[in-house]
């Protein structure tokens, strides 16, 4: 590899709002501001640390079904529609965003990669220049919103309509409207292709890509078939001078190492560093490190 890689336990250590309680016998509990709750977890191969009345006191359980990611919450006890949660930017601020529970056992928020949201903040607020960052798979834009508050000029795209709108609700909520951001509701490939063609450059990039998923017009994402293509046009759309390329993957068998060589592979016309390895969240029962997903990113610095 031309990039020095290295391999990294990578933990989100700033929350207030975000607690990992406990987990095993396949399961997670968590809290979300100050609701409870209890998600299937396979990788919590061991046993629970807390009592049972403690996993009783969750205010939802999502009950899975044979589909992937299928199921449904099962609410114990009273929850509002949405709540507001807050994340501290070091020597940027606090992001504000809402909360809920969706049919697919995600709450809106993934907490593990807080990591990267100080990562590329405390990059962008030094560079000493106009900073443009692309957020493909953006989700509820909580990304966006740090690199957006850090000072950096933000495109973010993502196939679901309800997932953009989130995100620009997630913008005024955080005191951001003002902001620089651009919301598109587009396959990422397909935006990235016309990106390429128009000669659009970017400083940094975060990709955030499912393991499967469609676009606004039935467009069909599968990530070992997808995502090498969708790396080559991002190599085409890097400026001269990028700050930072950021890579995770959820759900898949690809290592760390294999996901930071193909990073190599887009960066290797740059100098920098790659840093590989999982995100991971540490209970507060045990002390246990759960993982959550691998991850590779590439900086100047």
């Amino acid at each position: 590899m031309q990039n020095s890689p290295t391999y990294t336990l990578l933990e989100a250590t700033n929350w207030k709002d975000y607690e990992l309680l406990d987990s095993g016998d396949g399961l997670k509990l968590e809290r979300f501001g100050k609701y409870i709750f209890a998600r299937p977890e396979s990788q919590a191969m061991w046993s629970r640390a807390l009592p049972h009345k403690d996993w009783d006191a969750a205010h939802a359980v999502f009950q899975p079904t044979a589909e992937e990611s299928g199921g449904h919450w099962i609410e114990k006890k009273n929850l509002p529609a949405k709540w507001e949660m807050s994340y501290p930017l070091p020597n940027v601020g606090d992001i504000k965003f809402e909360v809920m529970t969706t049919p697919g056992r995600h709450l809106g928020v993934f907490p593990e990669v807080a990591s990267h949201w100080d990562f590329m903040a405390d990059l962008v607020r030094k560079a000493g220049r106009p900073v443009k960052v692309l957020n493909l798979f953006g989700y509820t834009g909580l990304a966006s919103l740090a690199a957006a508050a850090a000072g950096a000029q933000v495109t973010h795209v993502d196939a679901s309509k309800k997932s953009v709108s989130w995100a620009r609700d997630n913008q005024s909520l955080s005191g951001l409207s003002e902001k620089p951001i651009r919301w598109i509701v587009e396959d990422a490939i397909k935006y990235m292709q016309r990106e390429e063609k128009r000669g659009m450059k970017y400083d940094g990039i975060i990709l955030d890509p499912p393991k499967f998923g469609r676009g606004p017009k039935g467009e069909v994402w599968e990530v070992y078939k997808s995502l090498p293509n969708l790396f080559e046009i991002c190599r085409a759309c890097l400026s001269d001078n990028p700050l930072f390329v950021i890579a995770t993957l959820y759900a898949v068998r690809a290592s760390a190492i294999h996901v930071a060589q193909a990073l190599d592979e887009v960066m290797k016309n740059h100098k920098g560093n790659i840093d590989s390895g999982e995100l991971v969240t540490r209970e507060t029962s045990a002390n246990r490190l759960l993982s959550q997903a691998v991850y590779a990113r590439w900086s100047s610095k």
